[in-house]
């Protein structure tokens, strides 16, 4: 087994170490919170990169073969799910920095980690892999009208526009940008290629970098509120439930082989936190706890890979051999 099967391996328990580490030591040293948010945008703007560089856009047209599972995919995440975010938050009262962190993680389908635990599962994770850019770019065009959507004109207060478009800049447009121009050199020179497999292999210990550096320079400033960030878990917990079954349901409904209905699966109840926390980091003082309550949805979501590793299958059975 190399080195980056083990990570991926045992990329769960790596990042609630990560976790771990990182809130004792903001709890435990919390006059260190400046340096580590000095880290973040280092540390996250590689994480990044190395993230978009998993995404084959130099492949972009493969997404179009499968118009099925594409449609499938595009109706779940940006239709169905939107709905079932805005029954929840309907259901549980929040303050609106944590709406608000509840909001863009939910809203946003993962394009990263999601291959990894779909090809654990049994699922066709080549399908995701080849919709992964579609996915992200129409995350991009649907966040700011699905955001005023749940908070109507409040947004144009709750985000300063100089912040969010520099942090935009910075943490996704540069890395997205530097990533295309990597993906297009390993098209033609070998330089490319161990680059691309290099920082393909730090992609878990990235991971558990950006999540320690988040939660040690964030949680000292809402030590005093972790009970709002707790408050939100169930919810977390509720939509992984759901996503399931309306996953199963309009996997069935759009006529999906079992390959292809455990990505659909995996596609609905996967979040893209790395992609969000940039925006959630670039909001004024007042939202510190959002940046906590979109990195918690990982920790939730994480363990809740395990589950449906393992329970997805059951769901959705492999038709037997003929």
């Amino acid at each position: 087994m190399s080195a980056t099967q083990w990570l991926e391996r045992h990329q769960i328990p790596i990042y609630l170490g990560g976790l771990a580490a990182g809130a004792v030591v903001g709890l435990a040293l919390p006059t260190s919170a400046p340096i580590w948010e000095r880290t973040i945008y280092p540390v996250l703007g590689t994480l990044l990169y190395a993230t978009f560089l998993q995404v084959p856009f130099t492949r972009l047209t493969r997404a179009f073969r499968d118009g099925r599972f594409l449609a499938a995919a595009l109706l779940l995440n940006f239709a169905v799910v939107p709905l079932i975010v805005a029954a929840l938050t309907a259901v549980v009262a929040l303050p609106r920095a944590v709406l608000l962190g509840v909001l863009l993680v939910l809203l946003t389908p993962c394009i990263d980690y999601v291959i990894v635990f779909t090809g654990l599962a049994g699922g066709e994770s080549h399908r995701l892999l080849a919709a992964s850019p579609l996915l992200l770019l129409a995350q991009m065009v649907a966040l700011p009208p699905l955001l005023w959507l749940f908070l109507g004109p409040e947004l144009a207060e709750i985000v300063a526009v100089g912040p969010f478009l520099e942090a935009f800049g910075i943490l996704i447009v540069a890395p997205l940008g530097l990533a295309w121009a990597t993906e297009a050199l390993a098209a033609r020179h070998r330089t490319g290629q161990v680059l691309s497999s290099a920082i393909g292999a730090a992609m878990v210990p990235l991971m558990a970098a950006t999540l320690l550096v988040v939660v040690a320079s964030q949680i000292p400033a809402i030590s005093h509120r972790l009970g709002q960030v707790v408050a939100v878990v169930p919810l977390y917990v509720a939509f992984l439930v759901i996503m399931a079954g309306v996953g199963y349901g309009l996997a069935r409904g759009f006529r999906l082989d079992p390959g292809r209905s455990r990505a659909l699966i995996f596609s609905g109840a996967t979040r893209n936190s790395l992609v969000v926390l940039p925006l959630a980091l670039a909001l004024p003082t007042g939202y510190a706890i959002t940046p906590v309550v979109v990195v918690t949805q990982t920790l939730v979501e994480l363990l809740g890979m395990v589950g449906y590793v393992h329970t997805i299958p059951r769901l959705v059975r492999s038709r037997p051999q003929s």
